[in-house]
């Protein structure tokens, strides 16, 4: 079981004229400024919390070899929150009131997002780099909440895009989550095939942190889908495309990020050959990009056993927009953090994030990726004819 909290390392920045405090903010200390993630950390889910925790980590380590920020330490607290709404409330409120953080990092989920973030907002907590696409987070109004990745509408619309361009599909299904996640990803679905003049073939659902299945695999089989759009965690849509290929059903199969990736093909094995999955990071095996190379090198000071992913990747880019802001600081307080992080542009070595005036999502680079014979994953420009 995790420890209820991790220390981390962090990231130095040249500092220049900011917001003063008069006051500091909770978290914020001589020596050290403390971060929480709620997250899922145990359960069918749980590599996805401990991917991005992974990640932010390593962002952090990296930084406090460097001597921090102005001297600070990076702190990371973690409470598991099981990837339940109930709970991630529990956990947002405890890293809050108890734990005293400066700002919430990395939190994994649109339901429980949904659940923790007007807790933070209550009391002007940032909201930092949550691990969804969801739409209503990248409302601006939402003065707390700064994202990182493209959205779900954005995946989607580039999931039918290629479907349709590369593939020729007619007949699109889905199958989700039953909860506001999953719905999210049916809502970018429909608007992107209505868009096309298309309806879905099918759909299909289960419910979180479950592996139920069997019955969305037979809804969707009597859509005789093309391909099946998937909106879930690793776990269920991989049982799913075993299900599917032992009944014949065969379309291309088509996942959305959150699902996780590298535990996706790891389910799956030797039945994962052509499944696709869109990424909203670069491909974390290439350091031919400079993030990536700096990525794994920070990965793997942190953690000789680590392997590089895409969560981890994501988790490592969110730690250093956040350090990215705070080196923009004279003084660190929450509203400069986040003032820094919403008026600008920053350059994570050639991962470039574009913030504005009702803008608060970084990033909206999509990519395609496709699962091959060794579990690997190769990165495309469009889907190839042949599964794999």
């Amino acid at each position: 079981m995790l420890s209820r909290r991790s220390l981390l390392a962090g990231l130095a920045l040249a500092p220049v004229a900011g917001v003063r405090a008069h006051a500091a903010d909770p978290g914020i200390g001589a020596g050290a400024i403390r971060f929480g993630q709620a997250a899922v950390f145990e359960g069918p889910a749980a590599a996805l919390g401990l991917g991005m925790r992974e990640g932010i980590l390593a962002a952090f380590a990296e930084a406090n070899r460097a001597g921090g920020v102005k001297g600070r330490r990076l702190e990371l607290v973690t409470r598991d929150d099981g990837y339940e709404p109930t709970r991630s409330v529990t956990a947002t409120r405890a890293l809050i009131e108890e734990d005293r953080v400066f700002a919430l990092i990395g939190p994994v989920g649109t339901p429980t997002s949904a659940a923790a973030q007007p807790i933070a907002a209550e009391t002007g907590v940032p909201f930092l780099g949550p691990f969804t696409g969801a739409e209503f987070l990248r409302d601006p109004k939402l003065a707390n909440v700064v994202n990182l990745r493209a959205s779900y509408f954005q995946e989607t619309e580039t999931m039918v895009a290629r479907l349709t361009e590369d593939l020729g599909a007619k007949r699109i299904a889905i199958f989700y989550q039953d909860d506001a996640f999953g719905r999210a990803g049916l809502a970018g679905t429909q608007r992107a095939l209505a868009k096309r003049g298309m309806e879905l073939a099918a759909e299909g659902t289960y419910e979180r942190n479950t592996v139920a299945v069997r019955s969305a695999v037979l809804a969707i089989q009597r859509g005789r889908p093309d391909a099946v759009i998937m909106v879930g965690a690793y776990r269920p849509c991989a049982e799913f495309i075993k299900v599917a290929r032992q009944v014949r059903l065969n379309p291309t199969f088509v996942n959305i990020s959150f699902v996780g990736s590298d535990p996706l093909a790891a389910e799956l094995g030797d039945r994962g050959v052509g499944v696709v999955v869109t990424q909203v990071v670069p491909y974390p095996r290439d350091p031919a990009v400079p993030v990536v190379a700096k990525y794994q090198a920070a990965l793997a000071a942190h953690d000789a056993n680590a392997k590089p992913g895409f969560i981890s990747l994501e988790g490592y880019l969110v730690g250093r927009m956040a350090l990215a802001a705070l080196g923009q600081l004279e003084t660190p307080t929450r509203q400069g953090l986040l003032a820094a992080l919403k008026d600008g542009r920053f350059d994570l070595d050639g991962f470039p994030l574009v913030f504005g005036p009702g803008k608060n999502q970084g990033s909206d680079a999509v990519f395609l990726t496709v699962i091959q014979a060794d579990g690997s994953f190769r990165p495309v420009e469009r889907l190839p004819a042949v599964a794999g």
